[in-house]
């Protein structure tokens, strides 16, 4: 009976003892299948942030790269534009020099001002057959997007005629609302690459007095006294009312879904 007992007492001893040895390599399987999930997880997160890098970086070298020309006329507000495209890493040259503009990559036409005087600017220097034949991107912000239509009752002024929208003054009966529509308001966009990521009703800023009523052009409205084109869109030209540069990050975006147009 006590040699017996003192076998099995040898068995439980060496059963524990594998025991503890097997659990020792089970857990250190365990400890290193998690490390090494870990590590990969790591490393799959390391190589997204290092092609996200990669992508940025061409694509801010291709912004850097690209000619980009400011048309230079009697008009305001452009070094604010220039300033704007600064922000999201884009270099422009302002000029009002033909042969720059013709070898532009991307065209953007801005300006506050008023339409008659800047028309006759334009017919004077010649811009304004530059740029009705301009094959380039071409952007036209506020008084840039008047003057892109076909007439504006501004000095009854006939425009490079690009959209056959009418550009017409703001009129109201109302006390209440102001002329000119100065502040934040909301646009409503159809699905063009103008206004890729930009939700419908985001707030863009305007200053006007005039503005181009609703016609098959119109990619984008706002509501103020009554519906009109936010934006206009014909073949390569693209033009809005509001000013992106003045916009915030609704703004910038849309300046740089601009940019990325071919």
């Amino acid at each position: 009976m006590c040699s017996s007992a003192r076998i099995s007492g040898k068995n439980v001893f060496k059963y524990t003892r594998w025991s503890n040895y097997l659990y020792k390599v089970l857990f250190y399987l365990l400890i290193n299948t998690v490390i090494i999930e870990k590590v990969q997880y790591i490393r799959q997160t390391m190589c997204i942030f290092l092609i996200k890098c990669y992508f940025f970086v061409i694509l801010y070298n291709k912004r850097k790269q690209m000619k980009i020309v400011i048309i230079k006329y009697n008009a305001g507000n452009i070094f604010s534009v220039d300033y704007g495209l600064k922000r999201i890493g884009v270099e422009a040259e302002i000029t009002g020099d033909i042969n720059k503009i013709k070898a532009a990559d991307k065209v953007i036409f801005p300006g506050v001002g008023e339409a008659e005087t800047t028309m006759a600017y334009l017919r004077e220097h010649g811009l304004d057959k530059v740029i009705k034949e301009l094959k380039q991107p071409v952007f036209g912000i506020c008084i840039g997007m008047q003057l892109l239509c076909s007439y504006s009752e501004e000095g009854n002024t006939e425009c490079l005629g690009i959209f056959n929208e009418k550009v017409m003054k703001f009129t109201t009966q109302d006390p209440t609302i102001k002329v000119p529509h100065m502040g934040w308001n909301t646009i409503q966009h159809t699905d063009n690459k103008l206004f890729k990521g930009i939700s419908q009703n985001d707030y863009v800023y305007y200053v006007h007095s005039y503005y181009a009523g609703v016609g098959k052009h119109t990619i984008a409205t706002t509501d103020y006294i009554q519906p009109y084109s936010a934006s206009l869109q014909k073949d390569n030209f693209y033009a809005v009312q509001f000013h992106p540069e003045k916009s915030g990050t609704v703004g910038e975006k849309i300046l740089k879904n601009f940019m990325e147009i071919c």
